[in-house]
């Protein structure tokens, strides 16, 4: 039996004025329909900053600056491992747009619950919104 080896996923939480950025996946794609925390795989020989930067930038045309890690979970799906690593992110600048999505929203945290994520984020959704662990800016709303 071969050992499948874990593929190194950014998610980032992006913050900007009380609010969190959540992008729609596309039908058609893996979990088609669910919402999530934007970001995507990371590149061979690249940093996890790095790959959050350029993957929120393709995925919605939004610039960002990584903040800190948040955490890291590992999720087995039937045909591959996941090794998530959600970071903050602050916005920088940029209007999001549709670029590989098919919607987004700014969201406060507590709101979270109400969308429906990749069971990989469920857990994440639940220790930022029970714990209060937003970590904006000058308080808890940037």
């Amino acid at each position: 039996m071969t050992e499948r080896k874990a593929i190194d996923v950014g998610c980032g939480i992006i913050r900007r004025k009380g609010q969190i950025l959540i992008a729609q996946r596309r039908y058609g794609a893996n979990l088609g329909g669910y919402w999530e925390f934007p970001g995507g795989k990371r590149n061979e020989g690249e940093t996890m900053e790095a790959c959050l930067i350029r993957e929120i930038d393709e995925e919605l045309g939004v610039a960002v600056k990584p903040a800190g890690e948040f955490c890291i979970r590992y999720h087995e799906y039937p045909e591959r491992i996941l090794k998530l690593y959600f970071y903050f992110c602050d916005w920088l600048f940029g209007n999001p747009v549709r670029r590989d999505c098919l919607d987004y929203k700014w969201v406060k945290p507590e709101e979270l619950c109400r969308f429906l994520f990749p069971p990989a984020d469920r857990d994440v959704i639940k220790e930022l919104v029970q714990k209060k662990r937003f970590y904006f800016r000058n308080g808890p709303f940037l």
